[in-house]
């Protein structure tokens, strides 16, 4: 095979011979290329367990690219090809939009579990135009779709592998050609899910329904799902079906964020002495800083990183005050999290199409403007391939020391959004912003309540996820204080500016 060059450290190279070895008796040989149908049988699950920065990620592509190579087919959720006996297929998932849009920019086609757990119903034409661009059938002839936008539409496809890209570059959309959603009833074939930490019991078991072959890639580091005591699903799996990743791979091994999170693994290490490592590393790499006060100008667009409910509440209203916002209603860029979807069951469709939209859980979103209707909103959903939707929503704004939330905009039923200018470090597990701030005394209040999780202090736990979400930046915020913002809050930085936006959800949520 003509595999990109790549050169692993010794326990990469051994969890890939592994993993190799799983897919060989699953019937996908990748020495030769050989493929074998799928005969039904169970191959079980297997993990990548491993730190930040100890390769996993890059473990995930070059098996993606094996595979392709191989002949495996992609499952993206957004088409899934003509069903043969002998075909072998892929599905590379992530429990959140942001999560799937860090493979994605690194060219890895993931979705989201809920993208594969309900599967799309296809008008025909969207069924011709899929096929061709997966290179499994003619070019389609079809009304209003010139030469050069088909052109426009395989240039795309050929470097990115997305439907809906391709599409948008055609100058359609993804959502124009889907008649309904349905659950899944039939298998697939292999499934790596990343951020596997972030499972809980009953996914994981929906999960191993679906695949017979499921490779999970997780950091045990990293906080358990509020539901399962501490505990995460890889583990109870067997010794040999875990492969650790504990060398911290070269291109990160000058990095000062990733040199704090591998120092909390020191049983010995006080906060105190912690704190004084960040100032050290503050004082000599500015991607470490040492934050006097919360910049307001990032909270828009990445959240401040807490532990205490109180404390997200307080700096949420804070940020509101400083941008001069009205108790009655939400100014164009301000920053929300997805808390869930309310419609009756008899609008199950309307649900699916917004969750297959990027609306689900945990989903962070920045508000652009009302919609034509009362109560609707028009929203960027952010890591979507799609991101622009309009739907009948539900707002609250908490406030401090009132059990009640403020509701400035409310439908009768329609998603429903929290203010995301903070958020717990808990919610914020699966994903990454360039520059990350993470208030600091929240975290010594969870070092002085002396709380241990699975056998480590949940503060050092809680560190760890909180630093390992930049990306780029690190600011250790110190005291409880916050800037004034340099300018407006706006949404010129998105997509679709909110002028722009096409309000096509509106007609779905008549009579709600």
């Amino acid at each position: 095979m003509n595999l990109p060059a790549v050169t692993f450290s010794d326990d990469q190279a051994a969890a890939f011979d592994a993993v190799a070895d799983m897919l060989r008796d699953a019937g996908v040989n990748l020495d030769d290329s050989l493929l074998l149908p799928p005969q039904g049988k169970d191959q079980g699950t297997m993990a990548v367990l491993g730190k930040a920065g100890s390769g996993k990620t890059l473990l995930l592509a070059h098996l993606y690219h094996a595979l392709e190579q191989a002949g495996v087919d992609v499952v993206s959720g957004d088409y899934e090809g003509r069903k043969r006996k002998d075909r072998r297929t892929l599905a590379i998932l992530a429990p959140t939009n942001k999560a799937a849009s860090v493979l994605r920019l690194r060219g890895v086609p993931a979705t989201t579990i809920h993208r594969i757990l309900y599967t799309p119903v296809y008008d025909p034409e969207y069924e011709r135009l899929a096929e061709w661009l997966a290179g499994e059938g003619e070019q389609p002839e079809i009304e209003g779709l010139t030469e050069q936008a088909l052109a426009r539409a395989a240039a795309f496809y050929a470097n990115n592998k997305s439907i809906p890209g391709a599409l948008a570059a055609a100058g359609l959309r993804g959502s124009d050609f889907i008649s309904g959603w349905k659950r899944r009833d039939e298998p697939l074939d292999i499934g790596f899910v990343d951020e596997a930490s972030m499972l809980d019991a009953r996914q994981f078991d929906d999960l191993r329904e679906i695949f017979p072959t499921l490779l999970l890639f997780g950091d045990p580091a990293q906080l358990a799902p509020v539901n399962q005591s501490g505990s995460m699903v890889f583990d109870g799996l067997a010794k040999n079906r875990k492969l650790e990743l504990s060398r911290v791979h070269r291109q990160h091994a000058d990095n000062p964020i990733l040199d704090l999170a591998h120092a909390l693994a020191d049983p010995e290490l006080t906060f105190e002495a912690f704190e004084r490592m960040i100032e050290a590393a503050a004082a000599k790499d500015d991607r470490v800083q040492w934050g006097q006060r919360v910049e307001v100008d990032l909270m828009a667009r990445s959240p401040v990183l807490v532990w205490r409910n109180a404390t997200r509440i307080r700096l949420i209203n804070a940020f509101r005050k400083v941008h001069g916002a009205p108790e009655d209603a939400l100014l164009e860029g301000e920053p929300l999290i997805c808390d869930g979807i309310e419609l009756p069951l008899k609008h199950r469709k309307k649900r699916l199409d917004l969750e297959a939209r990027g609306l689900i859980k945990g989903a962070q979103v920045i508000y652009l403007g009302a919609g034509r209707k009362p109560g609707f909103s028009r929203l960027h959903v952010m890591g979507a391939e799609q991101p622009q939707v309009n739907a009948a929503s539900i707002v609250q704004i908490e406030k401090p020391d009132e059990e009640e939330p403020f509701i400035p905009y409310a439908a009768r039923m329609g998603a429903t959004f929290l203010h995301g200018a903070a958020c717990t470090i808990h919610k914020a597990q699966g994903s990454q912003w360039d520059t990350v701030q993470v208030f600091a005394p929240d975290l010594y209040a969870a070092a002085r309540a002396g709380r241990v999780e699975a056998g480590q202090p949940l503060w050092k736990r809680l560190a760890y996820v909180a630093i390992t979400r930049a990306q780029n930046r690190l600011i250790w915020v110190v005291r409880n204080r916050l800037s004034k913002p340099s300018e407006p809050l706006g949404v010129s930085d998105l997509r679709a500016p909110a002028a722009e936006l096409k309000l096509e959800m509106e007609e779905e949520f008549d009579g709600l």
